[in-house]
């Protein structure tokens, strides 16, 4: 299953990233775009997801210096820029992919596009893996670490959910029963012609 795949990978990532911790490491991408496309897409993917949660925390810090979380709100919008992107990419692999399937005439279409449901397993990752630092951190309180553990075995229930949602999309759109249509982003706050403050400096 695709979900197996996808999941094995976002966990290798998420271990590698906290081999170094800290969202200023070299990355290294070790698939190959020629060779293993979609593995190389969903590796860059989650590793933009996992820096952009240690960006999240970071901006949190009540005592951060206004300058510095000013950077780091740049880093954030320029780290949800190339999130987007790179679910654009996954989703033009599976519209190459699926090209040659013929939709049925009562196919359907999804309320997500494929790529989307992965972004979303993306996310999952990185809150199993630090609910699971929660739920087994020994200095935290005992009520501390039930209560995570409670909330880990909700999200592990939502993985599997999630897992055999896209595994299913993926089956229906091979075989005709659901068609993909992808709507490229239309963020207007990045454009230089959309955003009014952004026209207004560049005159």
């Amino acid at each position: 299953m695709f979900s197996d795949k996808a999941n094995k990978l976002f966990q290798e990532v998420i271990e590698k990233y906290h081999v170094i911790n800290t969202v200023d490491q070299s990355f290294e991408n070790p698939y190959d775009r020629n060779s293993h496309l979609i593995e190389h897409l969903l590796y860059r993917k989650c590793w933009i997801d996992t820096v952009q949660w240690h960006y999240e925390d970071i901006i949190r810090d009540p005592n951060i210096e206004p300058v510095a979380a000013l950077t780091l709100k740049r880093q954030i919008d320029a780290s949800n820029q190339d999130r987007t992107d790179m679910v654009e990419y996954i989703d033009s692999y599976f519209l190459e992919k699926y090209k040659e399937v013929v939709p049925h005439n009562n196919a359907t279409i999804n309320t997500e596009s494929p790529a989307w449901a992965i972004d979303r397993l993306s996310i999952l990752a990185l809150k199993i893996f630090h609910m699971h630092e929660e739920a087994t951190r020994e200095e935290a309180s005992q009520d501390h670490r039930n209560a995570c553990q409670k909330k880990l075995d909700v999200l592990l229930e939502q993985r599997i959910d999630l897992s055999t949602a896209l595994d299913q999309l993926l089956s229906d759109i091979a075989s005709g029963d659901k068609y993909m249509k992808v709507y490229k982003q239309m963020k207007m706050y990045n454009d230089d012609e959309l955003n009014p403050v952004l026209r207004a400096a560049n005159k």
